[in-house]
């Protein structure tokens, strides 16, 4: 049977991870390789400057003291009895849509699961949802993705509806546009500490998004490229290294000699 990674950003106790596990043992030999506790917002971190731990829950089931991006890594690269043929990250308690992406753990690992070679999805699923649903709507694109693979350096982010799906689009990233970022509180001696991302926030032009597609009770399946350079870009800039290289200097003169 093929071997898949599983892992999440939740810790490797979460509802959704469990869910997932059970959804795609239909599919392969799923081994769950997560963080021994919520890793929720690190982004793509990478445990550089410290070794790190697994301790075996299960069997297949390990725990890492580690960020997701480590698990993979991990699993990835030697730790499994062999290569993953697919990385799925999920079923994470929340959505994780448009800019978003950039902070979430959970789409983060499957950043680097593409990184690594390996074809990568991840999952997540909108506050009040049914995890159960959600590891099975996985299901179905993990084995769409088993069968015909993806294009390289491209990872699927999908977002799932808390009801029950009326259906599945793909979507573009949207754009959430916030407010009142930092909150300033003073604890009980005094001392002033902020709160970021306490405040309300909007989305930008929904048509054919990720939200968008939320929000009318549909499943959003995203292609997410990892090649971050702005192509169009390259044209308007072309003209820049003439005008940026210094100018060269003349010949420097000799100082002349101390008497």
């Amino acid at each position: 049977m093929p071997v898949l990674l599983l892992t999440n950003d939740d810790g490797v106790h979460a509802s959704g991870l469990q869910a997932l596990a059970e959804a795609l043992a239909e599919l392969g030999e799923a081994h769950v390789l997560a963080p021994e506790r919520e890793q929720s917002a690190c982004g793509h971190a990478l445990t550089l400057h410290r070794p790190l731990r697994v301790a075996r829950l299960g069997e297949r089931r390990f725990a890492v003291n580690g960020t997701p991006s480590d698990c993979v890594n991990l699993g990835v690269l030697g730790f499994l009895p062999e290569r993953p043929v697919l990385v799925v990250a999920g079923v994470n308690h929340g959505s994780n849509l448009g800019d978003d992406v950039t902070y979430s753990g959970t789409v983060s690992a499957a950043m680097e699961g593409t990184l690594l070679g390996v074809p990568s999805i991840a999952v997540s699923l909108a506050e009040g949802g049914d995890f159960a649903g959600a590891a099975r709507v996985a299901r179905q694109v993990a084995a769409r993705v088993l069968v015909e693979g993806l294009p390289r350096k491209t990872l699927l982010n999908v977002n799932v509806p808390a009801g029950t799906p009326r259906g599945i689009r793909v979507t573009r990233l949207g754009h959430r546009v916030y407010s009142e970022k930092i909150v300033e509180q003073s604890d009980p001696r005094g001392r002033t500490h902020y709160w970021i991302g306490a405040g309300e926030a909007t989305w930008e032009d929904l048509e054919g998004t990720d939200m968008g597609a939320l929000h009318e009770g549909y499943v959003s399946v995203t292609p997410l490229h990892l090649d971050l350079t702005d192509h169009r870009a390259l044209a308007r800039l072309a003209d820049w290294p003439a005008r940026l290289v210094p100018r060269p200097r003349g010949p420097a003169r000799a100082r002349p000699p101390r008497e």
